[in-house]
């Protein structure tokens, strides 16, 4: 294991952009119908994206 020091910005930075384009899709999502659903779904499956990616190139 190689043992590298992170900054607080580098460990963070990543899930922090997840969090707040979720937080945006939920608020999409409450907002109203049309284009406000699509941009739900879109931003809610982006945490689903990432953990498909990840989890396919472990493998």
């Amino acid at each position: 294991m190689i043992n590298a020091r992170r900054s607080f910005t580098q460990i963070f930075l990543v899930p922090a952009i997840i969090a707040v384009i979720v937080a945006f899709g939920l608020v999409s999502a409450l907002l109203g119908d049309g284009i406000w659903d699509t941009t739900s779904w879109i931003a809610l499956g982006v945490p689903l994206a990432v953990t498909a990616f990840f989890a396919c190139r472990a493998r």
